[in-house]
C-alpha cells in the first residue's frame, strides 16, 4: 500500500514552490491509536506531508528522470497540535537543486496559521557518490503513482494555479 499524505495541488511552479492541503478527518485509523481519547496528527505523519510535497516538486524539477528519496531531516519544529476537522496546508520552497541532491525549506499552516516549519534533503539516488546500484526502473516516481499525481496537481498548461 501507498500512503499518500496529501489531498491536492492548489499551487505548482516547477522547480520552485508548491503548495498542497491534507484534510485532516477522524475517519483517519491512527488518529484513533495515537492518543486514546485525543486524537491528533502525528507530527511524523506532518513530515511525510511535507516530504511528499517537496519530494514531488523535486523529482517535476528534473521531469521524474531521477529517483528523489528523503535524504535527512534537518529541522522540525512544531508550534502546536493539528486535530481532526483541521486543514493543513503545506507549502514547500526550493533552496537549492544539484544533480545529486536537493534542499526544501518547508512551512506548514493549520487553519491559516503556522503549525510548523520543516527543512529537509533529498537524494537523487542514481547520481550518489557511494557507487551503489540500484534498479533501473523508478520505483519511486512508477506508473501507478504518476496517474495518481495526475489527480492531485492542478493543471498547470496555462500558467493558472
Amino acid at each position: 500500500m501507498r500512503w499518500i499524505w496529501i489531498d491536492k495541488f492548489i499551487e505548482f511552479e516547477s522547480g520552485k514552490r508548491a503548495v498542497a492541503i491534507k484534510n485532516i478527518s477522524l475517519a483517519e485509523e491512527h488518529l484513533h491509536d495515537h492518543f486514546p481519547g485525543f486524537p491528533v496528527m502525528p507530527a511524523s505523519l506532518i513530515i511525510e506531508a511535507m516530504a511528499q510535497t517537496g519530494g514531488i516538486l523535486v523529482g517535476e524539477a528534473k521531469d521524474y528522470s531521477e529517483k528523489v528519496i528523503l535524504a535527512k531531516i534537518t529541522r522540525a519544529t512544531f508550534h502546536d497540535l493539528a486535530l481532526p476537522g483541521d486543514q493543513l496546508k503545506l507549502e514547500a520552497s526550493v533552496e537549492n537543486i544539484a544533480d545529486e541532491a536537493a534542499t526544501i525549506k518547508g512551512t506548514v499552516y493549520c487553519n491559516d496559521r503556522v503549525l510548523g516549519e520543516i527543512q529537509m534533503m533529498f537524494s537523487h539516488i542514481d547520481q550518489n557518490m557511494g557507487g551503489l546500484e540500484f534498479p533501473e526502473e523508478n520505483f519511486v516516481f512508477n506508473e501507478q503513482f504518476m496517474s495518481m499525481l495526475k489527480i492531485y496537481r492542478p493543471d498547470t498548461s496555462s500558467n493558472h494555479t
